[in-house]
């Protein structure tokens, strides 16, 4: 299972209509609002097999409100 977490810029007033949608994806397991230059962290689990990139584009940026994404791999989590 690989682990990444994937930074969200949201359109103006859609973060929360963006976290709502993000919740129901089955790989995304956590979605958190966050400060800074992104409005959203969202740390999923993808199989070995599964393309990063894929996933990203063909799952997250296109669900409607989301303006950009910075994807983080995950090497290895601690606790």
């Amino acid at each position: 299972m690989k682990t990444i977490f994937v930074m969200v810029k949201c359109e103006l007033g859609r973060a929360y209509d963006v976290a709502d949608q993000a919740v129901d994806i089955e790989r995304v397991s956590e979605v958190h609002s966050i400060s800074g230059q992104y409005d959203l962290m969202l740390k999923c689990y993808l199989d070995e097999a599964q393309d990063i990139g894929q996933f990203v584009v063909d799952t997250l940026q296109i669900i409607p409100g989301v303006k950009d994404t910075f994807t983080l791999i995950a090497f290895k989590a601690f606790a």
